[in-house]
């Protein structure tokens, strides 16, 4: 089995270009990021303080969901140890500052994220750091109450409105019985933040006014988000194989797209569209992505339309027939 970096260096590819952020570059994303969606918040308060009609506020909470996503981009890239320079501590330090902001445990993510770059397209160790996907024949096997279970679960109403805030908001505080020492205590320093973050708000601004505020931002964020994700490996040709036949090259140019999103959403989403190049190395940053794919012509392929992500939503199985995600209602026609 040949590895990507010995793939690359045949194709005369420089996996260290551009590899290591850029520590001014770094802060400007954090400057940029971090004040104005604080500034948006504030405009919220503003004009529920003021009497203006909700609905008026919340015209605000898209953009600034759009600017959490960001801040959410910024704790991956310090997960990979891939920002503020070779700085890790910074990274570590900077990764639970999102973390607490985006109501995600920063060492917690981190692992899961490792893992799942690890095993990512492969049918024999899914679970971790993964969105709950099944075969064809597995499908087919389950009684008929899991199987319930599962479409509910993929029906994309369910899985892009109702479980990212539960995951965010409920499951985040909560530790797996795998997590390590590590993992655990960074769940309970977020956790124990947030709660400073609620005390604050509840002798400042009041309890009601912050969920007034808070919680439609990170409701539309985390939507998102999850959404963001699930494209990025979840499409139709994508690429799994079995642990004796897996290889991480093939499951980071097949098993993970390339969405050329419109230019401010790129922007809000660090160039995440190009995943495939971020699997073929995590230690670039994510301001640095386009400028690797520009100046890497071997590695240039047809990117996904904006739309695509959205048809991929009704995807739910994985056929090894066909080597293709498939729909239920293909089951259907079988």
């Amino acid at each position: 089995m040949r590895d990507i970096e010995v793939i690359m260096e045949e194709w005369g590819i420089q996996q260290n270009k551009l590899e290591y952020s850029d520590v001014k570059k770094s802060i400007e994303q954090i400057l940029t990021s971090f004040i104005p969606y604080f500034i948006l918040l504030t405009i919220i308060y503003f004009l529920l303080r003021n009497g203006y009609p909700y609905w008026v506020a919340l015209l605000f909470t898209p953009i600034a969901s759009l600017f959490l996503i960001k801040i959410f981009i910024i704790l991956h890239d310090c997960s990979h140890k891939s920002y503020l320079g070779k700085s890790i501590i910074g990274c570590f330090i900077l990764g639970h500052i999102c973390g607490i902001l985006t109501f995600t445990s920063f060492f917690s993510f981190r692992r899961s994220h490792v893992i799942h770059h690890a095993t990512v397209s492969n049918l024999e160790k899914r679970g971790v750091g993964d969105i709950w996907t099944l075969t064809v024949d597995e499908y087919l096997s389950l009684p008929q109450l899991k199987k319930i279970v599962y479409r509910i679960f993929r029906n994309p109403i369910f899985l892009f409105g109702i479980v990212p805030p539960i995951l965010f908001i409920v499951l985040n505080r909560i530790p797996e019985k795998t997590d390590r020492l590590k993992e655990i205590l960074s769940i309970i320093f977020t956790n124990a933040m947030i709660v400073v973050i609620l005390a604050i708000a509840y002798f400042t601004i009041g309890f009601k006014m912050y969920v007034a505020i808070q919680l439609p931002v990170i409701c539309l964020a985390s939507s998102f988000g999850v959404w963001l994700f699930y494209i990025h490996h979840q499409f139709k040709n994508v690429y799994w194989s079995h642990n004796k036949d897996w290889n991480r090259f093939d499951a980071a140019t097949k098993g993970s797209s390339f969405y050329k999103f419109p230019g401010f959403i790129e922007w809000f989403t660090g160039h995440i569209g190009y995943h495939y190049i971020h699997h073929l190395n995590y230690r670039i940053p994510n301001y640095k992505l386009e400028k690797y794919y520009r100046e890497t012509p071997q590695l240039h392929m047809k990117p996904f339309a904006f739309r695509d992500g959205f048809e991929s939503m009704f995807l739910a199985l994985w056929d090894e027939k066909t080597g293709k995600l498939v729909s239920f209602s293909t089951l259907k026609n079988a």
